[in-house]
């Protein structure tokens, strides 16, 4: 388990990203597992919200299903008690090149800073025990229909900012934020059923 401090925004988790060792030239999921800390639900909802927003790397055919497959288990494990993650060594070994993976977090370093103006502790209730599992549930949710969101254009970006606002909302403890991603699965929920009918 990694010892690193939780991050409590988004530029301390792409500051907690920047700081992994540099030189493999491949990034494996265990690598960013490690560096955020395998307790650390809200980062780790955050991460996977941001790699598939992230054109760089959302874009990689299967990422989105990858990104899913660690949200489901993250949060089913959660739900059932669980304090730090386990996570498959299929998971884990899954990598992507170093260089995708820099200039992604590099494309998200100005937008993070106006991200975090926005956050403030507020609705802080809604971050609480009860809170995080329901959160966990809406989570689980959105995961188990993205493998069929990467056909439906537009979608899985809805997935991934959903999930983005989940995990930014758990590590600011900004209730806000949880709320905006309860309605935005909602929409996204809506849009995919409306495609498959």
């Amino acid at each position: 388990m990694s010892n690193t401090q939780e991050a409590t925004n988004l530029t301390e988790l792409i500051h907690t990203m920047e700081k992994m060792e540099g030189e493999k030239s491949q990034v494996s999921v265990d690598d960013v597992v490690h560096a955020v800390g395998r307790r650390s639900f809200g980062p780790l909802l955050l991460l996977a919200g941001l790699i598939t927003l992230a054109p760089i790397l959302g874009d990689i055919p299967g990422m989105p299903t990858l990104m899913a497959s660690l949200v489901l288990l993250t949060s089913v494990q959660l739900l059932i008690g669980r304090e730090t993650f386990w996570l498959p060594g299929w998971l884990l070994n899954r990598s992507l090149s170093r260089k995708k993976f820099d200039k992604a977090l590099h494309y998200m370093k100005k937008p993070a800073k106006w991200v975090d103006s926005l956050l403030v502790v507020r609705l802080a209730g809604m971050t609480g025990y009860i809170g995080i599992r329901v959160t966990a549930v809406a989570c689980l949710l959105v995961a188990l229909a993205m493998p069929p969101m990467e056909v439906i254009p537009f979608s899985a970006n809805g997935a991934g900012l959903a999930l983005t606002l989940f995990g930014l909302g758990l590590v600011a403890r900004d209730g806000l934020m949880l709320a905006l991603g309860f309605l935005l699965t909602g929409v996204t929920f809506t849009v995919v059923v409306m495609n498959l009918i």
